[in-house]
């Protein structure tokens, strides 16, 4: 299993084609997805969302796959300083945090490490969260580390911190069971899972995982848990709309949709909110664009048809 981690880890950071895109080339397809370089600048962001178009946020700092102690420390105070953020604004405009396991530690669970550090950090931040009335969700990152994020949401959960949330991915095959296990009442993120996983564990088709979506969709209202529906498949939103939640009875109190800062759904949204659903932006932003950068070609080495898309958003959005 070391082994494999690391041989897949390595493939991803020296990746030819990917390394090869100038970065401010990277830069410019980028920029519309990220909300800049610093904290100031992405509050600045969260703020406009609300005011101009009535949109949530949440928040996700671009910082995983570090490698010195120093860095880890700086993600852990950057989220502090991203509680005191949100905590600053009125409750119902408040953004919510992600927290993604691999930024807080120098020894990834996907290079065969122990994730030293990362669990308590998150509890950190989530203990500040939760006395500043402030929502965070744990992120789900690549295969390696699933295990290690269900445990830390359950270890969070047994500490009394309501506040915490999860991300559940359709595309693996075990989170239909994952789903039985949740702490009851838990706020759950559903996406599909944009990391490249083997057909033994994951669905490798996007149609199927969308239907299953829908599934699994279902499953956690029927069981009590909010919903946060992440999507933007149009077509599916409307069909999680029409078809899942009156079949369940949910309520608007019950549920909202996501869907990823910069792509191109604005007509969508505002149609949607004028029923009174609520809608929120995943904005994630870096400090400095150098690690915005390194960020975006992971992505890209992961899911190369990226580029294809951020290109089709920038023809549909002029």
């Amino acid at each position: 299993m070391v082994s494999e981690a690391s041989a897949w880890h390595d493939r991803l950071r020296v990746n030819p084609l990917i390394r090869i895109i100038p970065a401010f080339m990277v830069r410019f397809f980028a920029k519309p997805y990220v909300a800049g370089d610093s904290l100031a600048m992405a509050m600045a962001v969260v703020g406009k969302l609300r005011k101009d178009r009535g949109l949530l946020s949440t928040l996700d700092l671009l910082a995983e796959d570090i490698k010195l102690p120093e860095q880890a420390e700086r993600n852990l105070q950057a989220y502090l300083d991203m509680v005191d953020a949100a905590a600053a604004l009125d409750p119902a405009d408040r953004p919510t945090l992600s927290l993604k396991p691999s930024s807080y530690t120098t020894s990834p669970l996907h290079e065969g490490g122990d994730a030293a550090g990362s669990r308590e950090a998150m509890l950190q931040i989530s203990k500040k969260a939760a006395a500043a009335n402030v929502d965070v969700s744990v992120d789900m990152e690549g295969r390696y580390w699933t295990d290690f994020t269900l445990e830390t949401l359950r270890v969070l959960h047994n500490e009394g911190l309501r506040n915490v949330g999860c991300v559940l991915q359709t595309c693996l095959h075990r989170t239909e069971k994952d789903i039985d296990e949740l702490p009851k009442g838990m706020r759950v993120r559903l996406v599909i899972g944009i990391y490249k996983e083997p057909s033994e564990i994951a669905l490798t088709d996007k149609p199927a995982m969308k239907a299953r979506m829908l599934v699994f969709a279902e499953r956690l209202l029927e069981r009590g848990h909010y919903l946060e529906f992440a999507s933007h498949d149009v077509a599916y939103v409307r069909r999680f709309l029409e078809e899942v939640v009156p079949r369940v009875g949910a309520t608007p109190d019950q549920f909202e949709v996501q869907m990823l800062y910069g792509v191109p759904r604005d007509r969508f949204l505002t149609d949607m909110m004028r029923q009174g659903i609520k809608a929120r932006l995943y904005v994630p932003f870096a400090l400095g664009w150098d690690l915005a950068i390194e960020y975006l070609r992971r992505r890209l080495d992961e899911y190369p048809a990226m580029m294809w898309l951020v290109t089709k958003n920038m023809f549909w959005r002029s």
